[in-house]
């Protein structure tokens, strides 16, 4: 018996990455997993990784998913999903927001759609399926939600280092947004014994979109495998609200504090 026996997990973003890799943790406990992201087939993305080969794994594994093909910045996709959730196995009992849509361009070269598009998949579509699936935690006085955010989210530094000019700026901002709504919703849900954490990993985590945005290599020794924030996600998504929650953490250091002990 994992320790997210007979729970419910939503995942999105979960076709490649930190999220595939999320997903397949939390089933490995016992969930269930609902994997959503928009790559259904290989051919819809150039890059690797399909919610069809994440549920491949859990149930190769023993484990228990289903995919549901989710376009993130379309309102009625996220309705659907969470619909489709709740049809399949229940009310949602952890929701891990992953997915994203990221350009790197500088703030004078950025295209309204462009802008209006990162923050519909990284601020919105959070905001919303928390919207969603509150209810039913709330009816259980239990619930984990967990936002997967960036080290970018912090402010720069100055004089700005190297990288300053590639155009980082709007993703942070998403991030950072993203953060302040995690430490507002968590106190919010106290009450109802609701967690809510945003996660950050320590180190670039060689993902296919990290690699295709030229942020680390394969071979980078100081990357973060994907499974260091699957393990972290884990932890932030099964502790109880009085005892872990409205925490902005890093995965590694999380890990380090929670084998110590509070």
């Amino acid at each position: 018996m994992g320790v997210l026996e007979g729970k419910v997990a939503v995942v999105t973003g979960a076709s490649r990455g930190i999220g595939a890799a999320t997903a397949v943790r939390l089933a490995a406990e016992g969930a269930k997993v609902v994997a959503a992201a928009r790559t259904v087939e290989a051919s819809q993305s150039r890059l690797e990784g399909t919610i069809g080969e994440t549920v491949a794994q859990i149930e190769a594994a023993g484990g228990t998913a289903f995919a549901h093909a989710t376009d993130l910045s379309r309102e009625q996709d996220r309705q659907a999903l969470i619909q489709a959730a709740e049809q399949r196995y229940g009310q949602v009992d952890i929701l891990v927001n992953n997915a994203a849509v990221t350009y790197f361009t500088p703030v004078s070269e950025f295209t309204d759609r462009r802008y209006d598009l990162m923050f519909e998949v990284q601020v919105n579509a959070p905001f919303h399926l928390a919207q969603l699936v509150m209810p039913g935690m709330r009816e259980r006085r239990e619930g984990w939600i967990l936002n997967i955010s960036s080290i970018a989210a912090r402010h720069p530094t100055f004089p700005p280092g190297p990288y300053a000019g590639r155009g980082g700026t709007v993703y942070g901002m998403c991030k950072a947004a993203l953060e302040r709504f995690t430490t507002g919703l968590a106190a919010e849900l106290y009450p109802d014994n609701i967690a809510v954490n945003a996660l950050s990993p320590n180190q670039v985590v060689p993902t296919p979109g990290t690699l295709f945005h030229h942020l680390t290599t394969e071979d980078d020794p100081n990357a973060e495998p994907a499974t260091v924030m699957a393990e972290a996600a884990l932890a932030l998504c099964h502790r109880p609200a009085a005892e872990l929650t409205g925490r902005i953490a890093y995965s590694q250091d999380l890990l380090a504090e929670l084998q110590k002990g509070f």
